[in-house]
Order: C-alpha cells, then structure tokens, then sequence
C-alpha cells in the first residue's frame, strides 16, 4: 500500500519527536531508547496501512534497527567519561548475540497481543527495583556472575531483549549494581550491550518477515526503513545530552527517574495491549 506525503506527515513528525526522546533516554538510561520507540511504533504504524496484526513484530522490528545508532552513539559518549567497562561487553557478547538469535525465531511464533503484554508486565516489575531504595542500594556480590550463571544472565536477557525490541539496559543495569557496580557505570556499559543486541536483532526481524503479507509501507520484512531512519537521524542529536544529563543527576536520583519512567512505559503498554 502506497501512502501520499501528506499521509506521511503526521506519522513523521511523531516519529522524529520519538527520536528526540528515544536518544535522550538512551544517552541517560543506557535502554538503547526501545521503551519510547515500541509505543511511539504502535501509535504511527496504523496511519502508514498494513494489518493490526503485524503492528507489534513491526514495531519490534523497527525498534532494534534505531537501537544501533542510538546505543553506538551513546556508548561512545559515555567512554568519554571513562563509564564503559568494555571487559563485561567482551565476556557477554557470545551469550548475549545466542539468546538474541534464540529471542527472533520465538518472536516469528508468538502473538503481537502477548508479546505487548509481556513487554509492560516486565517493564512494571523492573521498575521496583529502581523506586524501593532497599532494593535498588543492595549488592550481592562484588564479582560479575561467571560460568552457568553469566550464560543464563547474557543468555536470556539476548532472548528477552530481542522479544520486546529493546536494547536490554534495564536487566543489564539491574545486574551491574546488584553486583557492586555503579549506576552510572552501569548506564554506560549497558549502552553497549544494546549494541550487541540490536544488530542481530534487526537483521532477523528484517529476514523473518520477508514474505509476510499485510506490513506497512516501507517495510523490510518487520523493519519499516523510513520509521527507522525518521528515529535514528534524531536519536543521534539528543543521546550525547542524555549521556550529559546522567552524570549531571545523583545516583539515587537518577535511579528514581529510571523507576518512575519505566512505570509511565508500562502503563502506555497496557494500554496498548487492551486495544489490540
């Protein structure tokens, strides 16, 4: 289905404003932006045609594809500040590209309804841990999980990530601190490990979605070409003033915010879900 520029316009300018606010909560959180992009997705994706039930996989799809340029340029802003630790990024890459593999081909198989669902009740729970301060200030141990546990950990949150179109920040974060990290080291590294999770991810998204009928206009496979690069082209501007605005906050105050923001996310997400 072909769309007119006017029937582009709307679309645009909510995307391009997605972009804006992706970037920034990337640069700040360390999310790779995924928590702004789906729900923006979901809301322009009907005024570009297609099917209502392609909507979510697209919009997932689309996700991972801006990920790349929000995480690299985010990432690369925050090594500046010496808030990267590349040894984590090294030792987690395999297991988490394996889980990202592992979290397409389950993607190709399950309802855009679930996966809308799944996404909010994740993001809802993953908020606790930023807004109880029992929680958020606790640590477990002063090593990074090793062997079977840095696997099940790398593993599934390439998995979990790859579902939802995210960039895995929120888990990657949640790990680091309990593990002595801090939060804004943390932030910094989970850039990164967006990276690792959203090229393979668009790149299967794009492949699993080649011969289905129904997608909006634009689409490659379940990755809208024009959606992504409206995202990413703002993303780039707005991820450095994110990565500025993380080390500007306290650390307790920029746990509250993430909390706060996650649970604003999952809201709009069940709401989502309720209209599929």
């Amino acid at each position: 289905m072909l769309v007119s520029s006017i029937d582009w316009l709307i679309p645009l300018l909510g995307l391009l404003v997605a972009g804006l606010a992706a970037g920034f909560a990337g640069g700040v959180f360390g999310i790779g932006g995924g928590f702004v992009v789906v729900p923006a997705l979901l809301l322009m994706l009907p005024l570009l045609g297609g099917e209502q039930n392609q909507y979510a996989h697209v919009a997932i799809g689309t996700s991972a594809a801006t990920i790349i340029i929000t995480s690299i340029r985010s990432v690369l802003s925050h090594h500046k500040r010496g808030s990267v630790d590349f040894e984590i990024l090294k030792t987690w890459a395999p297991w988490v590209v394996l889980g990202d593999g592992i979290g397409v081909l389950l993607a190709s198989h399950v309802d855009g309804r679930v996966l809308t669902l799944v996404f909010a009740s994740g993001v809802l729970l993953m908020s606790i841990n930023f807004l109880v301060p029992r929680l958020g200030n606790r640590v477990i141990s002063d090593q990074m999980p090793m062997g079977v546990a840095r696997v099940a950990i790398a593993g599934g949150l390439g998995t979990f990530s790859s579902l939802l179109g995210i960039g895995g920040g929120t888990i990657a974060i949640m790990v680091m601190t309990l593990c002595g990290r801090s939060i804004h080291r943390a932030v910094g590294t989970a850039s990164g490990i967006g990276t690792l999770i959203a090229i393979p991810s668009a790149i299967g998204f794009a492949l699993i979605g080649l011969h289905e009928p129904g997608l909006p206009w634009g689409s490659l496979g379940f990755v809208n070409l024009p959606a992504t690069l409206a995202i990413a082209s703002m993303s780039m501007l707005t991820a450095p003033l994110g990565v500025a605005a993380a080390h500007a906050l306290q650390p307790a105050m920029l746990k509250r915010v993430f909390g706060i923001y996650l649970i604003v996310i999952a809201l709009v997400m069940f709401h989502n879900a309720l209209e599929f």
